[in-house]
């Protein structure tokens, strides 16, 4: 028994003795460490969200932009029926739902829809998908759009972005 004893005491002074283990005074110094830590880390974890979010917004602005672009060079190249043209609209789309839905294509005794998005996308900073708008026939600087065709889009979203630019000239 007494040789068990003696093992055991000698086993507990090579793991760290019998009185093993952390202080409270490094338990507080360890928090403190781990505190400080994570307020450094959470304006970056901001700072990335944002980035990741305004670079879907011109991802997404490219997009549509690129249907718009696409529905004005079929428009042009007489590719779209002229019933579903209005004289006043300048080629462009009279709204960004006729880009969804369709224009029936010209020559095309089947009926069939020329289509520029599958849906109408959402803005990621707002988290709805309502878009400025500018007509051909507005001003560059309009914050209203005309109604007559859809010339342009923009994020409604208010703010700027990291780069200084407002989300309203991405």
């Amino acid at each position: 028994m007494t040789l068990a004893r003696s093992g055991l005491r000698r086993w507990r002074r090579a793991v760290g003795g019998a009185q093993g283990g952390y202080t409270f005074v490094e338990l507080l110094v360890v928090a403190a460490v781990v505190l400080v830590m994570a307020t450094a880390v959470l304006p970056l974890s901001k700072v990335g969200i944002q980035r990741q979010k305004e670079v879907e917004l011109r991802r997404t602005l490219r997009e549509l932009r690129t249907a718009i672009d696409r529905y004005k060079d079929a428009a042009d190249l007489q590719q779209i029926s002229n019933l579903e043209l209005e004289p006043d609209d300048m080629g462009y789309p009279p709204d960004l739902e006729t880009l969804v839905k369709g224009v029936t294509k010209a020559g095309d005794a089947t009926q069939t829809k020329l289509r520029f998005l599958r849906r109408i996308p959402v803005d990621p900073l707002t988290g709805d998908a309502e878009w400025g708008l500018r007509s051909y026939q507005d001003r560059p600087d309009s914050t209203s759009w005309g109604g007559q065709n859809v010339f342009d889009v923009y994020s409604k979203a208010g703010g700027t972005g990291l780069d200084g630019t407002p989300y309203s000239e991405y």
